[in-house]
């Protein structure tokens, strides 16, 4: 068999595009390429926004998505990850008019039509970019699947389940109060409101009673709304106030008359215990009105600009200005008493960040309780889990608590909603094809609603419309085949915008939980805790880390650090991990591959001890990476796979090897071979769903070193599912109970544990490569004998691993001295101890070091390490430095001082042993 030669260096780049087109052209993203499997994993991708590129937020869902997806696809299974995008209303829309204000155009005087077809082109841009980066970072969606909320079989499907719900009286029209942001033009559901603590005031004023020479004094943070006000209230219990409840007092700047009314909202300990009623801008002053029959009177416009309602002196200012006017006129007219600062919770917008404000509008609104105790149901029964299983709580809470949904959005963009109001006999119609004219009366005067549905209407329905669903009784072959689908991966962010929702609506028009697992992942943030955003100029663009690192790189490393129901705390430097990574198996395998020139691939080679280890190591860790994909525990996936293949395959197993690729004859030369790129390629299948590109790579060039070899074969040619030559769909290695070698592992434990004891030794002595020492083992407990035999039967792999010229070994026994007892005698002077588990070792460092100059410097370090823990002894029982040092520096010094003692011991144990 020839060499296989590996670029020196491991350059991403010059394969991840090819093995990407590879795939995509092979079909292998396909759920047609697992041929016969009985099983489907279904992921439908969390759609992300046409309105710009993705962030590194985005990097990590998808990463995740992709891990679990060419894992399931690895053991058989009818694999389908569907891909699409979110048409996002409000966003895209903000976008579109940004672009537009830049060119001095409104959308007003463009018109709807033409507006909207401005939209479709702005899609279809950063459609192209999305696409673009979720193939730089090797995403394997079925693309001839893709979907866009906004397409035809979609639409009709938003269309069907708006009338439907309208049908089941789960859905009206009203003039309720809602959330208002004049930035976007449009109501906002209360889940699209941000309330962030910002800094206020607090406005005392005071209302003339009328007919009395008195007043009543209230508090207020936002004193412009007073111009809407139409009652004062009080507590019914509050005996301040008792005797006021009744009469009426004055509006300031209005001149109009307002009652006093009891109600036990009122809190008594808030201010003065006298709050003002105004309900058409406060959602409690709204239940008031309704329970007291108060009006309510809407002094706010859409652009929130004070309206006609007011007085015309502050007609169309802003809410600030109007503020700053009716404080500067109630301070004239002696109604103004004080201010104060405060702290209060503001809601945002949760995309242009503008203020919300409460107003009384006419919306749509979808009735939720009925649709929240199916899903809650769906819960309960075991239909849906979490992971991790905390944020059941979360879910449950927000269903036992939920309001009605703002479905209605003053939007141009976004699915029009299907109802037609009649000019002639006033009445609504709702329904699934356009109205020409009205059923009602027949008039051909009927206006279609210009309202559009919020963005998260469509949402809501994805998992089950992306498979074609457009109607209770849909057919179609992908609704049959994969719904209701297996897993839904997401930040937690989104459990209330999204993934309650889509519980909601899969019960409701399914019958099914539109999926059984909700892994529910943390969000990426920096170093110091931050989210990334543009403002803190502490974001990381995913695709310049791809080009800097690779993708294998990003990929392996939002794995590792993505631990259930945490955070990820990152910088740039953190993808050197995953970087370092793929080059270690880069490296590993080009050794390997080098070492194939001129070798005959065995048919059926006997196996060694050592490669019987690396098999039952790679069998445990299948089990235990395995089982960490199953339950979603990524960074238990990731750092077993790091540590199989970084310390069993390559540090112990590679270099193992050498004792019959550099020391044995022809026969066992091909041998070891055959084994040695087995192993490999089942490492490879192990790693593949954490490294895809560079796995792919390495098993395409063992491929075609195979194919000139027809008795070399594939370590995957016994797969009965048709196998088709990618690793991609390769099986994944299995757990096998028969290929479980306890006694070989235990045995191996104990050899790895002197090795590298032994070379830590080294490695602390500053002894040179090149410098061969000398060990005597004695070995002691149960197993002592076998123990001893074991390092006897493997003397020269011990020597090759740990750097020995000689090592003996036997068991510690009060009876006839053995061949260790001689050179444990012989090794009395010059030597330093080592111990473990059941043996202990004394290495003769004569010849190899200057015992000496050695000691002389042991015995420096020492004392410069006995004067640096009474220095870090001191600072900790310093009253002062625990109080005000922060509890992170506390617990650095703390660890110094472990780490301090731990090597001083060593040290001391060293000098103690020269002696």
């Amino acid at each position: 068999m020839k060499a296989i030669e590996l670029e020196k260096a491991y350059n991403p780049r010059a394969f991840e595009d090819r093995i990407y087109a590879l795939w995509k052209e092979s079909g292998a993203f396909k759920p047609e390429s697992s041929s016969g499997a009985k099983t489907a994993f279904t992921i439908v991708i969390p759609p992300p926004n046409v309105t710009g590129v993705l962030h590194l937020g985005h990097a990590l869902n998808n990463s995740l998505q992709d891990i679990i997806i060419r894992f399931h696809r690895m053991r058989g299974e009818k694999t389908l990850w569907l891909p699409g995008t979110d048409h996002a209303g409000i966003a895209t829309q903000n976008v579109v008019e940004k672009r537009l204000r830049a060119k001095g155009i409104d959308r007003r005087d463009l018109g709807r039509e033409k507006f909207v077809e401005e939209t479709w082109k702005v899609k279809e841009e950063h459609h192209a970019i999305i696409s673009r980066q979720l193939a730089r970072i090797g995403a394997s969606v079925d693309w001839d699947r893709e979907r866009f909320t906004l397409d035809e079989g979609l639409s009709r499907a938003v269309r069907e389940v708006f009338v439907s719900l309208h049908e089941r009286d789960l859905l009206y029209r009203g003039n309720y109060l809602v959330n208002w942001c004049s930035g976007c033009g449009t109501a906002l559901s209360d889940d699209e409101v941000d309330h962030e603590d910002t800094p206020g005031k607090m406005y005392h004023l005071r209302y003339p009673l009328v007919g009395e020479n008195a007043f009543i004094e209230l508090a207020t943070t936002r004193p412009e709304t007073m111009l809407g006000d139409t009652a004062v209230a009080v507590h019914p219990d509050d005996e301040r106030y008792r005797s006021l409840v009744g009469k009426r007092a004055l509006l300031p700047l209005c001149n109009r008359e307002i009652p006093v009314i009891a109600d036990a909202y009122v809190d008594r300990g808030f201010g003065t215990g006298v709050v003002k009623i105004t309900p058409a801008h406060d959602p409690n002053d709204w239940e008031v009105a309704k329970r007291h029959g108060l009006e309510a009177i809407k002094v706010l416009g859409p652009d929130g600009r004070l309206n006609d309602t007011v007085p015309a002196k502050y007609r169309g200012m802003t809410v600030a200005e109007g503020r700053e006017a009716v404080l500067a006129d109630l301070a004239a007219g002696g109604c103004f008493i004080r201010e104060e600062e405060i702290t209060h919770a503001v809601g945002h917008c949760y995309r242009c960040h503008t203020v919300i404000e409460p107003c009384l509008s006419e919306q749509w609104f979808v009735r939720m309780k009925p649709l929240a105790e199916k899903a809650l149901a769906a819960w309960r029964s075991g239909g849906v889990i979490f992971y991790p299983r905390r944020w059941e709580n979360t879910y449950r809470h927000w269903l036992e608590n939920i309001r009605d949904w703002c479905v209605s959005r003053q939007l141009w963009w976004g699915h029009r909603i299907p109802a037609w109001t009649c000019a002639d006999c006033g009445r609504l119609s709702v329904s699934r094809s356009d109205l020409a004219s009205c059923p009602h009366c027949g008039s051909a005067r009927v206006e279609q609603d210009p309202d559009v549905l919020d963005t998260w209407f469509s949402s809501w329905l994805w998992p089950f419309t992306t498979l074609g669903w457009e109607n209770e009784k849909c057919a179609a072959a992908d609704y049959q085949n994969f719904y209701p689908t297996t897993a839904l991966v997401t930040a937690y962010d989104i459990i209330f915008f999204w993934v309650a929702r889509m519980i909601m609506a899969g019960m409701e028009f399914t019958g099914k939980a539109p999926f059984r697992d909700v892994y529910i992942h943390g969000l990426i943030r920096d170093k110091k805790g931050r989210k990334m955003s543009k403002s803190l100029g502490n974001g990381l663009d995913p695709l310049e880390l791809v080009d800097e690192f690779g993708s294998d790189a990003l990929k392996f490393t939002l794995a590792f650090m993505c631990a259930q129901g945490q955070d990820l705390l990152v910088d740039r430097e953190s993808f050197r991990l995953g970087s370092k990574f793929a080059n270690k198996l880069w490296n590993a395998a080009r050794y390997i591959l080098m070492n194939l020139e001129g070798r005959a691939l065995v048919r059926e080679p006997a196996l060694l001890p050592v490669d019987r280890w690396i098999a039952s190591r790679l069998n445990g860790a299948a089990k235990t990476i395995g089982d960490a994909f199953l339950s979603y525990r990524y960074n238990d996936a990731a750092l077993a796979s790091y540590e199989f293949f970084w310390n069993d395959f390559c540090d112990f197993y590679v270099e193992a090897t050498k004792l019959s690729l550099k020391g044995g004859d022809e026969a066992e030369k091909d041998r070891a071979a055959t084994v040695l790129l087995a192993a490999l390629e089942k490492a490879l299948a192990l790693l593949h769903p954490l490294l895809p590109f560079v796995t792919e790579e390495i098993f395409a060039k063992i491929r075609e070193a195979r194919a000139e070899d027809s008795a070399a074969g594939t370590a995957f040619r016994e797969d009965a599912r048709g196998y088709s030559g990618l690793l991609i769909n390769a099986p994944y290695p299995r757990y096998d109970e028969a290929a479980h070698d306890e006694k070989g592992e235990r045995d191996f434990a104990f050899l790895r544990e002197l090795v590298s004891a032994v070379r830590t030794l080294r490695s602390e002595c500053m002894v040179a490569p090149e410098k061969k020492l000398r060990a005597a083992v004695k070995t002691d407990g149960e197993e002592a004998e076998e123990k001893a035999r074991f390092i006897g039967e493997n003397a020269g792999l011990v020597k090759l691993l740990a750097g020995l010229d000689s090592v003996t070994a036997g068991a510690a026994t009060r009876g006839e001295a053995s061949g260790a007892d001689a050179a444990w005698a012989e090794y009395s002077g010059g030597a330093i101890g080592l111990t473990g588990h059941g043996w202990e070792a004394r290495v003769y460092l004569g010849g190899a070091v200057d015992i000496p100059s050695f000691r002389a410097k042991c015995e420096k370090n020492l004392e410069r390490d006995r004067k640096f823990i009474a220095s870090l002894e001191a600072k900790l029982a310093n009253p002062d430095f625990l109080k005000n040092a922060p509890a992170g520096l506390v617990e650095a010094e703390k660890q110094k001082l472990s780490e301090a003692k731990e090597r001083t011991g060593k040290i001391a144990a060293y000098i103690r042993e020269m002696r």
